[in-house]
């Protein structure tokens, strides 16, 4: 059955794809820039670009997120959301703030923006990932609270389900965690130790309660699987996620100056990381094969089994690669972790978010599928997508295999700049393969431009 408020999930969804175009296109400003350096310079620093590139990652997520809660809890719920009208006010409220900000890195000298935004009162910009000026910050708390107050008050008023409440238990930890953004130590060590708290405990803690959600919900539509079934491998899926997610914080304490100890505990609870992402990957095939019925959006389901597999290769086994301690000493920092962060952040985060697009806007639309048609691009897009990722990831991964040899184990180790020449070919390689993700990308948003099925009931 479908609710007359989980209208307010479109407009999210449409935004989220916007801006998830505007981080691809900055990811290959970035990519040409680190073989022409010059290029786009001064107009567009490399700093800037960056800035730009990861927080825009962040912001279309959160807004995928928040367009996934809301389609998806009226439905759980068996009720109408508790407020619309909410809801479109905070997607306004947040498109713009998420706007103002990047056009101002992008137009605005850094410095002078932190000045501009009252850094001097409460000094918390600077940190990567966490660049936000100070009224953003206190927005995303903002827009957080009224998702988990609009959220909230229709599960308390309606049906509560293991999927709802496992959603809520990820909405809830993404804003408690986000608050440690606020604080900023002198000491660097401290600093490092507590903005894990935001950057770890999201990607490899709380988010993943919402991705065990977001696909639990759509395999239970496009398989007809009992939903207790399904909502027992939820359970076991969490409960290993966050005992390792959130011990698994100590492999990034190895070297800025935290206890020893925690080489023992990070090495130890990280190496357990990818299996939760395995147990995912199992799960989503199982459900399909026990499917009772053939669903007729196959792009959605294509998609549901996508996420399991590249979560697992990109956050588990490109994790897991170096993870452990005595490796870690030679790889951190280096392109090896890019890659992982590139295929992790794809498989686990955008994966489940285009899934839920796939599966809901055809539904918001007045159809239960796209069209024949539509679909077979879509699942060209999802191709062209995951095969291109998986060479940005190879490509990264050769980079750092010759960075770490000749600039840290090598018997005459070479300057960080030196090395880069040498890899230069591997970077021409992967702004090549992302010209191909940009194209599965705009092959994507064409899809749900192609004429559909007539509406269905």
């Amino acid at each position: 059955m479908q609710y007359k408020s989980q209208a307010v999930a479109k407009p999210y969804f449409i935004a989220a794809i916007a801006l998830f175009t505007g981080q691809i296109l900055f990811g290959l400003i970035m990519g040409l820039q680190y073989v022409i350096g010059d290029f786009l310079f001064p107009a567009i620093p490399f700093n800037v670009a960056r800035m730009v590139h990861t927080n825009l990652l962040i912001v279309w997520l959160l807004f995928g997120f928040m367009g996934a809660a809301y389609y998806l809890v009226p439905e759980e719920s068996e009720t109408e959301l508790f407020s619309p009208k909410l809801a479109i006010i905070t997607f306004w409220v947040f498109l713009a703030a998420g706007a103002i900000t990047i056009l101002g890195y992008l137009f605005v000298p850094y410095a002078e923006l932190a000045r501009m935004t009252g850094n001097d009162l409460l000094a918390t910009m600077g940190r990567e990932f966490l660049e936000q000026p100070l009224p953003t910050k206190l927005g995303i708390v903002v827009v957080a609270l009224s998702l988990l107050f609009n959220i909230g008050m229709t599960v308390l008023k309606g049906r509560k389900t293991a999927i709802s409440l496992v959603l809520v238990l990820g909405l809830l930890g993404l804003a408690v965690f986000f608050l440690f953004a606020f604080y900023n130590p002198a000491n660097l060590v401290k600093d490092k130790f507590y903005w894990w708290w935001v950057v770890h405990l999201w990607v490899e803690g709380v988010w993943e309660l919402i991705l065990g959600a977001l696909l639990a919900f759509v395999l239970i539509k496009v398989t007809g699987v009992d939903r207790e079934v399904i909502e027992k491998w939820l359970y076991v899926i969490i409960t290993m996620t966050l005992i390792t997610g959130i011990i698994g914080t100590g492999h990034h304490y190895y070297w800025i100056g935290a206890p020893e100890y925690w080489q023992w505990w990070g090495s130890v609870f990280s190496a357990l990381e990818p299996i939760p992402f395995f147990m995912m990957t199992i799960f989503a095939f199982n459900m399909v094969n026990r499917r009772r019925r053939e669903h007729p959006n196959k792009a959605a389901t294509l998609w549901a089994l996508g996420t399991g597999v590249m979560a697992f290769i990109g956050a588990g086994v490109w994790g897991f690669l170096h993870t452990l301690a005595p490796v870690n000493f030679y790889t951190h920092g280096t392109q090896l972790t890019a890659a992982h962060g590139h295929m992790a952040f794809y498989g686990a985060y955008v994966a489940v978010v285009l899934t839920m697009i796939s599966y809901a806007m055809p539904i918001l639309r007045g159809r239960a599928a796209n069209s024949e048609k539509a679909q077979v691009m879509e699942m060209w897009a999802f191709w062209l997508m995951s095969i291109s990722m998986i060479f940005i990831t190879l490509f990264l991964t050769g980079a750092g295999i010759v960075q770490i040899w000749l600039q840290r184990i090598s018997s005459a180790p070479m300057s960080f700049m030196a090395v880069q020449d040498q890899v230069s070919i591997f970077y021409w390689m992967r702004e090549g393969a992302g010209m191909i993700f940009m194209i599965g990308l705009v092959v994507y948003i064409s899809s749900f431009f192609v004429k559909g099925n007539k509406a269905v009931a």
